[in-house]
């Protein structure tokens, strides 16, 4: 690390006399410029994995069990980003096949895939799509029957209560399944219209809107929820009931159904604000998916720097491709917008105590900077890790970054050092960690990395 710890003497205003307090080190980390693959941000895999292929030409999947392919070990994605997400949407006739009786090991499977690809889940369960072959259950649909209805992309009518019944209760078995899973990166709140985009949305009922959107909300309280931006009322809705983010499925549109109207300039900028989602990335996740794909855009000659800017924007976490390669003569654009997607940070300033006594305090004081547009979502707590030889000490702090929007963020604090502590030199090392390993999980944009993933900041004597 290129650095150097400086040892100050830190001096106290005491009345009309100056009093030494301590002597501190002080480390100045030297930023990078590198790309970094961080939990919950970025790129993610669509219905594929790390590892995987890629989808050719301008073609995807979705909405139907994964069809896993052979894996070699390697995890290395050619053609695209290198990814911490993963994404898998299926539609409910394939996890309720039969009435309650739930194929829970399809997203058993993804999640476990994705866990050994180094990887956590995005999920949506769709309630149907545009066919006989991704319609509602058939089981359901016997119940039911078929009937005219006033929105061309729903397959069945939601104000029969039924729907909020079966497909409701389907949502809420699935929060008593998952929410909370340690591999379950967020759950996307669909509730009607084709791949469960929210198509008529508006045009329901507030008693069935309250009823479905209550079933996410009531069921995943720890799991985050992204709601599609669809409707007002919805979205307001949802917000009223907790922190839920949001996300769009067509990201990129500058004209691709209308030569008058595209999503980029004459939909999302206007919805996001109208439907009370601006400020909802302070809380919850923002993640947005590719209209068609990004080869699309370029065939279209759409400005992909706007496109991306705009997303900037709107304060993105995350970006599904569809696992469709990256233009080659735009990954230069994809490098910046990986820079800036979620959150990056850069620790600027670091002091600690030099000296402290076995079951005395170590005061430390951090100054960081999140070059990124949006905070990070998951709690990974900073620690303090003090070693000599094969003596090691953890202790987790209070900080949470949850709280660290874009821009300048202090963190001052002191941790308590063990009196058993053996008397020595300790070399300090910070890292922000999994609360159950404390192992370290984000990578800073710093220099000096260890192997094992922490960032050291000079030393420690524990002298009596």
């Amino acid at each position: 690390m290129r650095l150097q710890p400086v040892a100050v003497t830190i001096l106290i205003a005491c009345g009309c006399q100056l009093a030494i307090a301590e002597e501190m080190v002080v480390v100045r980390p030297v930023g990078i410029d590198d790309v970094l693959v961080n939990p919950g941000i970025g790129f993610m895999t669509f219905q594929r994995f790390n590892g995987d292929k890629l989808n050719e030409g301008t073609k995807w999947t979705e909405g139907y069990p994964i069809k896993y392919e052979p894996f070699d070990g390697d995890v290395t994605n050619k053609g695209y980003p290198q990814t911490s997400l993963a994404y898998f949407r299926v539609y409910w006739k394939f996890i309720e096949p039969k009435q309650q009786h739930y194929a829970w090991e399809l997203i058993d499977k993804a999640l476990a895939t994705a866990r050994s690809r180094g990887q956590t889940l995005l999920l949506r369960i769709a309630p149907y799509g545009t066919g006989r072959d991704n319609d509602v259950p058939d089981w359901y649909g016997a119940i039911v029957g078929q009937k005219t209805l006033p929105v061309k992309k729903w397959r069945t009518d939601p104000e029969d209560p039924r729907y909020v019944k079966y497909f409701g209760g389907m949502i809420r078995e699935l929060g008593r399944r998952y929410d909370g899973h340690r591999d379950l990166e967020s759950v996307d709140l669909a509730i009607v219209g084709a791949w469960g985009e929210g198509a008529g949305s508006s045009l329901l009922t507030q008693h069935t809107r309250e009823a479905l959107v209550s079933c996410y909300t009531e069921s995943f309280t720890k799991t985050p929820l992204l709601m599609l931006i669809t409707d007002e009322k919805t979205n307001r809705f949802g917000l009223s009931k907790r922190d839920v983010g949001w996300r769009v499925d067509c990201l990129g549109d500058m004209g691709g159904f209308s030569t008058t109207w595209s999503h980029m300039n004459d939909a999302y900028p206007q919805d996001i604000i109208n439907f009370g989602m601006c400020d909802a990335w302070q809380k919850a996740p923002v993640s947005l998916e590719v209209c068609w794909v990004m080869k699309h855009w370029l065939h279209k000659g759409w400005d992909v720097d706007h496109i991306i800017d705009e997303s900037l924007k709107w304060h993105i976490s995350s970006f599904n491709a569809k696992s469709s390669a990256v233009p080659e003569q735009w990954w230069p654009q994809v490098n910046r917008w990986l820079k800036r997607m979620g959150y990056r940070f850069v620790l600027r300033k670091w002091t600690h105590s030099k000296r402290v006594r076995p079951g005395g305090v170590l005061n430390f004081t951090s100054w960081w900077e999140n070059k990124g547009v949006a905070p990070c979502y998951r709690r990974f707590p900073l620690a303090i890790r003090l070693t000599r030889g094969d003596r090691s000490l953890i202790v987790v702090t209070e900080a949470d970054i949850r709280t660290w929007l874009p821009g300048d963020n202090l963190f001052n604090s002191r941790i308590d050092i063990p009196s058993d502590l053996a008397e020595d030199q300790y070399d300090l090392a910070i890292g922000f960690v999994d609360s159950e390993s404390k192992k370290p999980r984000i990578r800073l944009a710093i220099d000096g990395r260890t192997k094992d993933g922490w960032y050291p900041m000079g030393t420690l004597d524990v002298r009596k």
